[in-house]
């Protein structure tokens, strides 16, 4: 060390607390804290698509005509689903919001101190929702390219894939909050609009006849609902795909072979029937097609068969 470097002083060891946080916002920027409100934009919705375009195209162009080209539609599936997970996480993180405020609700007594804390959660699960919505575009925009990409609807393994664009609450009474997210839940959950139940063989994959006879229902249903039991190929998967082409709204009744056995095709009809369709579509198929058709017209329910009988 050289003498002009030291002064014969002891150098000071510490910095103010003001030191540090000037340091942070010039190394990171500022930052809101965990509660405080975020008074940053949302990506703009032209940003968005753009981001997912650039995603999927570099994924296609890097893998495309390469020895990793049978790993591409599963890798394209996962960007889907990595936007779908982030959506169900913040769904995870807006129930609990609503606990919270629930909880506060019924502690208010009139003080400053604990009407701030409930203005506060109410504007966290506000932005919740924003954040919610964006992740669901996310999706939807993905879904969308790996449709382009890869010619076949995308699907979530499990779960409900829904979207609330068009039901966002933006409210400021805590109370009007919760009961708009009610509304919003249960309105996407089961969408309005007559129910047409479909129920098809595995191996009956006329699509010319099954688009016909189903836009002959939707014809005379536009806000129709098409209920159908999800299975991987066959008819219901092209009845899914026709509601997919059709904007309808869907619903898809899974059979719960854990639970049920050999009997949960059966137990899956009457999941659908207990909907109260106002008609139901049948291909030719199986039993369980001719189960679903006794059981609709036991019920008073009009049913259209295709392909002969079921």
């Amino acid at each position: 060390m050289q003498a002009e470097d030291f002064d014969g002083r002891e150098p000071s060891h510490t910095t103010s607390p003001t030191y540090h946080a000037i340091a942070y916002l010039q190394q990171h920027g500022w930052r809101p804290g965990q509660d405080e409100p975020d008074p940053r934009p949302m990506p703009e919705a032209d940003a968005v698509s753009q981001a997912v375009a650039d995603i999927f195209d570099a994924f296609v162009a890097t893998l495309g005509d390469t020895r990793l080209e049978p790993d591409l539609e599963e890798l394209l599936w996962g960007t889907v689903n990595l936007f779908h997970r982030a959506n169900a996480r913040i769904e995870r993180q807006l129930d609990d919001n609503e606990q919270a405020q629930r909880r506060l609700q019924g502690e208010q007594d009139g003080s400053e101190v604990k009407s701030v804390e409930l203005e506060r959660i109410t504007a966290e699960g506000q932005t919740l929702v924003e954040r919610r919505s964006a992740m669901e575009a996310f999706r939807d925009l993905s879904a969308d390219a790996f449709e382009t990409h890869t010619g076949s609807a995308w699907r979530p393994r499990a779960g409900s894939m829904v979207n609330h664009r068009h039901l966002t609450s933006a409210l400021v009474d805590s109370r009007d909050f919760l009961a708009a997210k009610r509304r919003s839940e249960a309105e996407v959950l089961m969408p309005s609009g007559p129910k047409i139940a479909f129920s098809g063989g595995l191996e009956f994959n006329d699509h010319r006849i099954i688009w016909d006879r189903l836009d002959q229902v939707h014809t005379k249903h536009p806000d129709m609902v098409l209920l159908h039991g999800a299975s991987p190929r066959g008819a219901e998967l092209i009845a899914a795909k026709w509601a997919d082409n059709r904007k309808v709204a869907q619903v898809a009744f899974r059979p719960d072979w854990n639970r049920h056995k050999n009997a949960a095709p059966f137990k899956r009809n009457d999941a659908m029937l207990e909907v109260l369709p106002i008609g139901v579509v049948v291909t030719a198929g199986t039993g369980i097609q001719e189960n679903f058709a006794d059981k609709a017209r036991k019920l008073g329910i009009p049913v259209m068969r295709i392909g002969g009988g079921a």
